[in-house]
């Protein structure tokens, strides 16, 4: 092992955010994922890994990554050409395609690269549930750096997205960035899938840090907002339009469309309103599709709460074969004004799972911020 290198882990959940098109919100346990793979879910973590490992080649002859056999790591660094050692472990023989790995796999992983005294950073590519696999191991031993492949990404331990961890890990290679004390975040999926977000902090790793590529954890909506809500509801039930199909985004601000309305809305999901009417609940990405066909379409969204992800966080029904059909001009974003306040810098971020599309979307946007306020924000 030449000393010449960083020494690099790498944990990939290869099933992270096949939930998220089809509308599970998460892919924890062997039921759910069958039910993703039966709704047509295809894995997108092997994308986002390659994405970050692009970011890198650069610098390819300085790093040696220490990884999981096939599907966790060692395929696509091979494919790559990144130079890497395999973790030997019984675990790994029955393991014969995606779907047969579990926690524990990325458990055992986890504490042999805790236990590697060479190890400058332990790179996982998943969720929040990874996330939470990696930190009952690693706690704060290691540095770690999440990649956001998953559908719950409320854990401060992720980068924006791929391209992104990619500075952020030559930055921190390079002594230029410091660490920080992260949140590990975890909401219970079947609350979840029942409207309820029900958030847990389940403890702290040590991550790289910039806080221009670095994610925040994501914000409960307070008590005080409600009026705000209600006051922003207002202005767009005034603004509806007879025949245009309105997708509604998950979350408290889009809702109180909804109650205004005195129409159902599933909190955490994405819902279908035409003519002041809710047609259709919980949509995943195929029942969209087939409802709008080629109609006139707006989307309502609101960003996450210190995050200001408005696509790719917990609402990847929003496919980019969805967002292709809209312009920016059908784009409708709301936040409360407490909401934008506590974004950094009020920058609005998407992360789409198509970079290309990302790039397409970026630009200024008016945010609806009460009855008769706009603010305009950078989307990045």
């Amino acid at each position: 092992m030449s000393e010449s290198k960083f020494i690099l882990g790498l944990i990939i959940n290869p099933i992270a955010g096949m939930g998220g098109s089809v509308g599970l919100k998460g892919t924890d346990g062997k039921s759910i994922l069958k039910r993703a793979i039966n709704l047509g879910a295809t894995p997108n973590a092997e994308e986002r890994t390659k994405e970050l490992l692009k970011e890198l080649e650069s610098v390819k002859s300085k790093l040696k990554f220490i990884t999981c056999p096939k599907f966790m790591g060692a395929y696509i660094l091979n494919g790559l050409g990144f130079q890497y050692e395999e973790i030997d472990h019984p675990i790994f023989q029955e393991y014969e395609n995606i779907y047969d790995t579990t926690a524990d796999h990325t458990k055992i992983v986890a504490e042999i690269l805790r236990k590697n005294q060479k190890l400058k950073l332990l790179i996982f590519v998943g969720g929040d549930g990874t996330a939470q696999d990696i930190q009952s191991i690693v706690n704060e031993k290691k540095p770690c750096l999440g990649i956001p492949a998953g559908v719950k990404i409320y854990s401060s331990v992720f980068a924006l997205n791929p391209r992104i961890a990619g500075s952020l890990v030559m930055q921190f290679l390079w002594d230029e960035i410091p660490l920080k004390k992260s949140e590990v975040l975890d909401i219970d999926e079947e609350a979840f899938r029942e409207g309820k977000l029900v958030s847990k902090l389940y403890g702290y790793m040590l991550t790289p840090f910039n806080p221009d590529f670095s994610q925040q954890s994501k914000m409960g909506t307070p008590d005080s907002d409600l009026t705000n809500q209600e006051r922003i509801a207002k202005k767009i039930v005034e603004d509806l339009k007879n025949d245009i199909y309105y997708l509604l985004g998950p979350g408290t601000t889009t809702k109180a469309i909804t109650d205004a309305l005195n129409q159902k809305k599933t909190v955490l999901g994405v819902d279908l309103l035409l003519n002041k009417k809710i047609i259709a609940l919980d949509l995943n990405e195929q029942e969209i599709l087939t409802k709008i066909n080629n109609n006139p379409l707006k989307i309502i969204i609101s960003p996450i709460g210190r995050q200001g992800f408005i696509f790719g966080r917990g609402n990847l029904q929003f496919t980019p074969k969805i967002l292709k059909k809209i312009t920016s001009k059908n784009l409708i974003i709301i936040a409360t004004k407490y909401k934008l306040m506590k974004i950094p810098n009020q920058i609005l971020r998407i992360d789409t799972r198509d970079p290309q599309l990302d790039k397409e979307m970026k630009g200024l946007y008016r945010v609806i911020v009460d009855y008769d306020e706009l603010k305009i924000c950078e989307v990045k």
